[in-house]
C-alpha cells in the first residue's frame, strides 16, 4: 500500500503544478504532454518486463531497487533547470514506479488468499485511489504557499519521504525472494514486441503526427506488432514452452473485458482531474490553493465509497461496479453541462459537487472490479497478470491524457470564459464516452461469465457465515 500510494501520489499532484511548472521552464505544450503523459509511458512498459522478473527470480530484490531508482529520479526531476532534463527524469521515474508495482499485485498474490486475497487487493486499490485523488490539493497547498517558481519542485519531492519509508518497510517486512513460475526462461522475443506494441501505440498520443498518412503509419506498426506478438504467444504454447502472456489469462473472457473496464475507468478518471485543475487556473483563473479546495471533495469521497463499497459487494455483487460506473457517467454529464451553462462565479461550486459525485463512483468501481479481474489469474502468473492489468490502465491514461490534454492546450487559449468551456465540455465528453464503454463492457462481462452465486434469489442473505464461506471455496475453483 505504501508503494501504490508513493507511485500514484508523486503523477497527481503534479496535475496542480502545471501551469506554473509550465512558466516557469519555459516549456510548450510538447514538452508539457511528455513530462505528463511520459511517466504513464514508462510506467506501462515497464509492467509486464517486471511480472515476469518477479515471476522468475522473486519480487524482493526487484522491489527495492525500483523505489530506490524511483526515489533518485524524483529527486533529479524537482531539481531540473530545464524541460529536457525533468521530462528524462521522469521517464526513469515512471519506469522505476511501473517495477515496483508489479511486484505489489504479484506479491499480494503470493502471500494472501481466498478472501484475504481480495480485502488486500481491494485495500491497495482504495490506497491509490486516495492517494491519486489528494493529490491535487496537496500540490495547490504547495503551490499557493511556496509560489509558483518553486512550489512544483516540491510537489515532485514530496513522494521521496513517502519512498524512503517504503523502502524500510520493505527491507523488513517483504517475503524472501522466491520464483513462482515453472519456468525459469524468460520470453525475451514475446517481451520485445509486448514493449515494442505499447511504445507504438502510445507515442503518437504524447507527439501528435503531422499528418494523417503519418497516422495510419503508426496505426500500422500497432497491428502488425500485435499480429506479431500473438502468433509467437501460440507458437510458444505448440512447442510446450512459456509464454510472455500465460494461456490462462489471454483465453480468460472475464479477464480480458474486466481489464478494458478498468482502462476506461482509469484513463478518463485521470485525464479528467489533470484537465480540470488546468483549466480551473489557466481558464478561471483561479488560485492553485482554490483549485485544491474543489478537488477536495474527490479525495474524501474515494475513501468514503471505497470503505463502504465491500459491503455493497455483498448484497449486489459484480453490479456494484456497474453502479460505479453510472454514478460516473452522472458526475460527468453534470460537468459538462455546468461548463457550458453555468456563470464563471457559479462554476466552481459546481464544479466541486461533480467532483464529489465522481470520487464516490471511483470508490465503488476501482476496487471490486480489480479484485474480480486478479481473481482469473494462475498463482504462476501472478505478476504478469497483475502487469498486463496496470499496463492496461496506463495505455488508457497516455493516451486520454494525451489527446484531453492537446485538445485543451490547442483550444483554450482565449479570455476566461470562452474557449474554456468548450475545452471542459470535450473533456466531459471523453469521460463520458469512456464511462459509457466500460459499462458496456461490464454488461458483457457479466454476460460471458455468470455469477457464480448459483441458488439465485434464495441464497443466504449478504451477512450469513454461510455465505461467507461459500465465497471462500468458490473462489480458488475459478483461480
Amino acid at each position: 500500500m505504501a508503494a501504490g500510494a508513493t507511485t500514484l501520489l508523486d503523477q497527481a499532484v503534479l496535475n496542480i503544478a502545471v501551469p506554473s511548472m509550465r512558466h516557469s521552464l519555459g516549456a510548450g505544450a510538447a514538452d508539457v504532454q511528455w513530462i505528463v503523459a511520459g511517466y504513464s509511458l514508462a510506467f506501462g512498459l515497464a509492467l509486464v518486463p517486471g511480472g515476469s522478473l518477479g515471476d522468475l527470480h522473486g519480487r524482493k530484490r526487484f522491489f527495492l531497487a525500483g523505489v530506490a531508482v524511483f526515489l533518485l529520479a524524483g529527486v533529479t526531476a524537482a531539481t531540473g533547470g530545464g524541460p529536457g532534463t525533468v521530462i528524462a527524469a521522469r521517464l526513469v521515474q515512471g519506469a522505476a514506479a511501473g517495477l515496483v508495482n508489479s511486484q505489489v499485485i504479484g506479491t499480494i498474490q503470493d502471500v494472501f488468499h481466498g478472501v484475504d486475497r481480495g480485502r488486500a487487493l481491494g485495500l491497495y486499490a482504495v490506497t491509490g485511489g486516495v492517494a491519486a485523488a489528494l493529490g491535487p490539493p496537496l500540490g495547490g497547498v504547495l503551490v499557493a504557499g511556496l509560489g509558483a517558481e518553486t512550489g512544483w519542485r516540491y510537489c515532485l519531492l514530496l513522494s521521496a519521504p513517502c519512498a524512503v519509508l517504503t523502502l524500510f518497510l520493505a527491507a523488513r517486512w517483504l517475503p524472501p525472494p522466491r520464483r513462482t513460475a515453472r519456468d525459469s526462461r524468460l520470453d525475451v522475443l514475446g517481451l520485445a514486441l509486448a514493449c515494442g506494441c505499447t511504445l507504438t501505440l502510445m507515442v503518437p498520443f504524447i507527439r501528435t503526427p503531422d499528418s494523417g498518412g503519418a497516422a495510419l503509419l503508426w496505426a500500422a506498426g500497432v497491428a502488425a506488432l500485435a499480429c506479431a506478438f500473438a502468433v509467437h504467444q501460440r507458437l510458444r504454447v505448440r512447442g510446450g514452452r512459456v509464454p510472455l502472456v500465460h494461456p490462462a489469462l489471454a483465453s480468460s473472457r472475464p479477464y480480458m473485458l474486466g481489464t478494458a473496464v478498468a482502462m476506461a475507468q482509469f484513463g478518463s478518471s485521470i485525464a479528467a482531474s489533470l484537465v480540470l485543475t488546468v483549466f480551473l487556473q489557466d481558464g478561471l483563473g483561479l488560485s492553485a490553493l482554490l483549485t485544491a479546495a474543489i478537488s477536495l471533495p474527490s479525495a474524501i469521497a474515494m475513501g468514503v465509497s471505497s470503505a463502504l463499497a465491500w459491503r455493497l459487494v455483498r448484497r449486489i455483487g459484480p453490479r456494484t461496479v456497474n453502479v460505479g460506473l453510472a454514478l460516473g457517467v452522472c458526475a460527468a454529464l453534470g460537468g459538462a453541462v455546468a461548463a457550458l451553462l453555468a456563470p464563471s462565479g457559479a462554476l466552481p461550486i459546481l464544479l466541486a459537487v461533480t467532483q464529489l459525485l465522481s470520487g464516490a463512483a471511483g470508490g465503488l468501481s476501482v476496487s471490486p472490479n480489480q479484485t474480480q479481474v486478479l481473481q482469473h489469474a494462475p498463482a504462476e502468473a501472478a505478476g504478469v497478470g497483475g502487469g498486463i492489468l496496470q499496463m492496461a490502465q496506463r495505455i488508457a491514461a497516455a493516451v486520454c491524457v494525451s489527446a484531453v490534454t492537446a485538445v485543451y492546450l490547442h483550444s483554450a487559449s482565449g479570455p476566461p470564459g470562452g474557449s474554456g468551456p468548450r475545452a471542459a465540455y470535450a473533456l466531459a465528453s471523453c469521460v463520458c464516452a469512456g464511462l459509457l464503454t466500460a459499462a458496456l463492457l461490464l454488461s458483457r462481462l457479466r454476460g460471458a461469465a455468470p455469477a457464480p452465486r448459483s441458488p439465485g434469489p434464495e441464497s443466504p442473505t449478504p451477512s450469513s457465515p454461510r455465505n461467507d464461506r461459500h465465497h471462500d471455496d468458490r473462489s480458488p475453483q475459478q483461480r
